[in-house]
């Protein structure tokens, strides 16, 4: 039997709670994503626990010990336990006695195996006790070790039962798989794909920004639109294409860029305001998501020869992260020429220095304010807005040098407005 060893498995607090689950007759272990990334060697965040206690036993047991509960879906026998701030779920042992593609009806269980059976993929059908051991039910391990992402049992049923698993295919795959897709997995999302239709918008967006951040999920995205399901997802990216991921991936590779899900999401959809903001609203984008979409849309194409003075003036004015975004994605394009075309590596050069701009710059604080014209005359009104706006293009175009009374002696007056 495989056996685990992790500084998160030997936690006082999670022993602790996995003891008092599992005195008596009952067992309690830990299950799901903390098994998986342990055996795969990835950093653990999130602990489940599955145990054989009922819900109501659950919180008793871990009140009885000083811990907090929370019964944040106590009706599928899931409780929140929380340890010196740290959350841990648990979960009943359970079947699905019905289910809708979105919902399920559930009965709680003793019996293990069934409980594995009826989760999604065999790696998250991984269980470890407090001492160490892997229950593996499904053929998790041996999946593990081949890069393999395979649902359990029939492909086909596990998606009827809740349509959000075609996405979860795709990233997980994305996360963990290596070669080609599970042939199985993939027809079944083929044929099945019209589920996503009926999810709503909040679970769709949520599972595409994750399958988004994983390290590289090109091929991933190429599989996606080969069965048609990132067309169902992202209707925008089917005329635009997907061609910008991968040199995308290189390019944080190879200048240490964290990977950012938004994006590369705008690597593979039309910076077309109308579209994006469409986009926005249909998968319910959060408003800070939504403003940078849609700044990066309406934000100029990018000039290579922009001036530095120019550029900062822009910046003062405009979006920053916005023209952050857009050098990024024109440094992918022009990269991925470098070796083809003669100019692409001077055309890099320069957009690597026009964004070394954009990051170092901070905008200046203005020498004037609304007193020092009202002292020439002017009253509050857009007579006076105007004349600051004015002021304060000349100010930016002048590389933001000039001075408080040099820009006073630049104001006009209100009887000349």
């Amino acid at each position: 039997m495989t056996k685990i060893s992790a500084e998160w498995l030997q936690d006082e607090r999670l022993q602790a709670l996995l003891a008092a689950l599992s005195a008596g007759d009952e067992e309690a272990r830990v299950v799901g994503g903390a098994v998986r990334n342990t055996l795969m060697e990835r950093p653990v965040t999130d602990i489940d626990i599955a145990t054989t206690t009922l819900p109501e036993e659950t919180i008793r047991r871990a009140e009885a010990i000083g811990l907090k509960t929370v019964p944040t879906g106590i009706d599928h026998g899931t409780v929140t336990v929380i340890a010196d701030g740290r959350p841990y779920e648990v979960t009943t042992l359970r079947r699905d006695v019905e289910t809708d593609g979105r919902h399920a009806v559930v009965s709680f269980g003793r019996d293990w195996k069934a409980d594995a059976e009826r989760r999604d993929f065999t790696i998250n059908a991984l269980y470890v006790d407090a001492a160490g051991e892997v229950l593996d039910l499904v053929g998790g391990i041996a999946d593990i070790e081949r890069g393999v992402l395979r649902f359990i049992g029939d492909a086909e049923q596990r998606i009827r039962e809740d349509g959000l698993r075609i996405l979860r295919f795709f990233r997980f795959f994305a996360w963990y798989g290596r070669g080609r897709p599970d042939a199985d997995g993939l027809r079944a999302a083929t044929r099945l794909k019209d589920a996503l239709t009926r999810l709503s918008a909040e679970r769709l967006w949520n599972e595409t920004r994750k399958l988004l951040a994983a390290p590289d999920p090109s091929r991933a995205l190429l599989w996606m639109r080969q069965t048609g399901v990132l067309t169902a997802v992202l209707p925008e990216s089917e005329r635009w294409g997907i061609d910008t991921i991968h040199p995308l991936v290189a390019t944080e590779a190879g200048r240490g860029w964290q990977p950012d899900p938004l994006l590369r999401l705008m690597a593979i959809v039309p910076p077309d305001p109308d579209r994006l903001d469409e986009l926005a609203r249909r998968l319910k984008l959060a408003n800070q998501e939504r403003d940078r979409l849609l700044a990066f849309a309406k934000e100029p194409s990018t000039n290579p020869d922009e001036s530095d003075a120019a550029l900062r003036s822009r910046l003062y004015f405009g979006d920053r992260q916005a023209a952050e975004d857009r050098l990024r994605l024109a440094l992918v394009v022009w990269q991925g020429k470098v070796g083809q075309d003669a100019a692409a590596l001077e055309t890099v050069a320069k957009l690597s220095a026009r964004l070394a701009v954009v990051q170092a710059f901070e905008a200046p604080k203005f020498p004037l304010n609304g007193g020092d014209l009202k002292a020439k005359g002017f009253v509050p009104g857009p007579e006076l807005g105007q004349e600051i706006e004015r002021l304060k293009r000349l100010w930016a175009d002048g590389g933001f040098k000039l001075g408080r009374e040099e820009l006073l002696a630049q104001a006009g007056s209100a009887d000349e407005g």
